[in-house]
């Protein structure tokens, strides 16, 4: 399970890091637990919200930045949710390991889930990589809050 996560944090440090401007973000919640058709086997799932305020008018460009990302980097786009207020992309890595879903929440605030198949069970760090800004580890993550001239802009 700790070689799932591992991947799955990869999966989110590269999927942001690859975004320009640079965003924002920050760990979520993270929690493991085991699988109900195989309790040998257990799950891991890794959440990330992103702390760059993003503008009604960006979302679109965000979503399409990433969604293309993903497709490059060998990704297959599983389902595409273009509702106006809550759009959302989700994906899988191909590797039989991961699966993720970027979505648009509360406010505008983007959250990228990553959820790794039923593995072999074992212990599960929280993640050790830090994200960009401020860190809300253990702590409610809260909406938005930084303003980007960029994904902010109203433009």
């Amino acid at each position: 399970m700790q070689e799932a996560a591992d991947k799955a944090d990869a999966l989110i440090a590269q999927t942001f890091s690859s975004v320009k401007p640079s965003l924002e973000w920050t760990h979520d919640a993270s929690d493991s637990g085991t699988c109900t058709d195989a309790p040998e086997l257990g799950d891991v799932t890794r959440r990330a919200a992103v702390m760059t305020q993003v503008s009604e008018e960006q979302r679109g460009a965000l979503l399409g930045f990433i969604e293309r990302n993903w497709k490059k980097s060998g990704y297959k786009i599983t389902k595409v949710n273009s509702d106006k207020e809550f759009p959302a992309i989700f994906a899988d890595a191909g590797d039989g390991v991961l699966k993720m879903g970027l979505t648009v929440g509360y406010k505008g605030q983007f959250f990228l889930d990553v959820q790794t198949a039923c593995v072999e069970k074992s212990k599960v760090a929280q993640p050790t990589a830090s994200g960009k800004g401020t860190d809300y580890s253990g702590k409610k993550v809260p909406t938005p809050n930084v303003h980007s001239d960029f994904w902010s802009s109203s433009k």
